[in-house]
């Protein structure tokens, strides 16, 4: 019978290992992102409780820009998947890791933070 707090240990040091080898530049270090092809960015924003032009500032992006996305004119790519599928999880993420502060002003059109 396998000890499940060995088990836990076996899982844990193997991630320290992918860690580590992230780390050091290896290519093959193991970890792994997977991105949605897709986000439904206008659910994304609503989760928030954000206006578009808010929601556009606190991601650093044209609220132009997040009109296209929620209008399924354009596809967010790259940094802007990342922190969008992020978001699906947490919708409070950028207030908790930048602070509220780091939110525009209701009246700001397209607010970029930076």
């Amino acid at each position: 019978m396998v000890d499940v707090t060995e088990e836990i240990f076996a899982d844990l040091m193997e991630g320290f290992e992918q860690i580590r080898k992230h780390d050091a530049g290896d290519p093959d270090h193991g970890l792994r992102i997977h991105l949605p092809k897709t986000v439904d960015v206008a659910a994304i924003r609503k989760r928030t409780g954000n206006s578009q032009p808010v929601f556009a500032g606190s991601i650093g992006v044209p609220v132009d820009t997040v009109r296209q996305w929620e209008q399924g004119r354009r596809q967010p790519k790259g940094a802007a998947l990342v922190l969008l599928a992020m978001l699906e999880k947490n919708p409070r993420l950028v207030e908790e890791v930048l602070g509220s502060g780091a939110l525009p002003k209701a009246g700001d059109r397209t607010a970029p933070i930076g």
